[in-house]
């Protein structure tokens, strides 16, 4: 039977679970482990699953304790981890028990695990050294899990953008055919606004953290959607200067509401048009993006990734929730925050 995978809590790897009923073995080692500030959690073999979900870092337990019951839930445990996941178990025998025999059978019912193992009576320093270094090698998985995660994170996000990119690029390609008179027309017409799409690229993720203007982001941003002078999509504002870091979130944001408006809102038809506008005080900043003449909206069932990215990037840089208005006539998206943060200059 194939076990499912385990969600391990987030704080888990920096614990240690201590499985030792009798004696006075789990008093000691507690008592030991706090002493040098290592979080620890006791469990008498009931409920074990549970436990090591929630202190999953290192296993220290008694060869006492190594009952069957136990024995099978660690190997379920182990067996039900992510890649990633090799968790140090630190068995404590006595010199007169079986111990080649213990080590040879639990090297083969668990072996997904670090097998650590000390002979009573065992010193605090030496048993100390073992345990913090049990400990040391789960940081050091759990690093390789967050790169990991980063990575599929990274995955999802390149996915996305070059989707969103290819979809730029196809309906540049039919913005330009409807417009073309000739062939050589259209080779040209359609080279500049692939190089406009480049240009926003170059210039806003390439800034270096130096200050970037608005208008400048706005009409690289838009230059693609433009036929001979006809704006498909209008900026209208007074142009300021934002952080680096900023306008490269903006103009993601820009990129992001672009191109749903050409999958699905305005500028999927011929006459749609989109209108960005943006008002500036001393105190706010408040922008909004205005579809009109394009398909019929609907309320879309749940919210894609573009969407959350949307909604998120705003959020964090305005310091407000975003306005997202599913409208019959078009989308509408405004958000506003304090200016000085908005620009970058907090």
């Amino acid at each position: 039977m194939t076990a499912g995978r385990v969600q391990i809590e987030p704080d888990a790897l920096d614990r240690v679970l201590v499985v030792a009923p009798y004696r006075r073995d789990a008093e000691y080692l507690n008592g030991l482990l706090q002493e040098h500030d290592i979080a620890v959690a006791l469990s008498d073999g009931h409920h074990l699953a549970e436990h090591m979900r929630e202190a999953a870092g290192v296993l220290v337990t008694t060869h006492e304790a190594l009952t069957p019951h136990v024995i099978d839930a660690v190997r379920l445990h182990l067996a039900s981890q992510p890649a990633w996941s090799e968790m140090p178990i630190v068995i404590l025998l006595d010199r007169s028990s079986p111990n080649a025999r213990i080590r040879s059978e639990l090297a083969q019912r668990w072996p997904r695990a670090r097998l650590l193992y000390y002979e009573r009576p065992v010193s605090a320093v030496e048993l100390l050294s073992g345990i913090q270094s049990a400990l040391l090698v789960r940081l050091r998985q759990r690093d390789v899990r967050d790169h990991i995660d980063r990575e599929v994170e990274l995955r999802r996000e390149l996915n996305h953008r070059v989707k969103n990119i290819l979809a730029s690029v196809t309906s540049i390609f039919q913005m330009t055919q409807r417009g073309a008179a000739s062939v050589e027309e259209l080779v040209t017409d359609f080279n500049g606004r692939l190089q406009a799409l480049s240009n926003v690229h170059a210039a806003v993720f390439h800034a270096n953290g130096e200050a970037v203007s608005l208008r400048e982001i706005t009409d690289l941003t838009f230059a693609p959607y433009r036929l001979h002078g006809s704006d498909r999509v209008t900026a209208i504002g007074e142009d300021v200067r934002l952080s680096g870091e900023n306008s490269t979130t903006l103009a993601l944001c820009l990129h992001e509401l672009t191109t749903n408006a050409i999958k699905y809102g305005a500028l999927s038809v011929p006459n749609g048009r989109v209108t960005f506008s943006w008002e500036i005080t001393p105190d706010q900043l408040t922008i909004k993006w205005v579809e009109h003449g394009g398909p019929t909206v609907v309320v879309p069932a749940h919210s894609g990734y573009g969407t959350r990215f949307l909604r998120s990037a705003l959020a964090n840089l305005f310091g407000a929730t975003p306005r997202m208005e599913f409208c019959p006539d078009g989308l509408r998206c405004t958000v506003g925050g304090p200016t000085a943060k908005v620009l970058g200059n907090l």
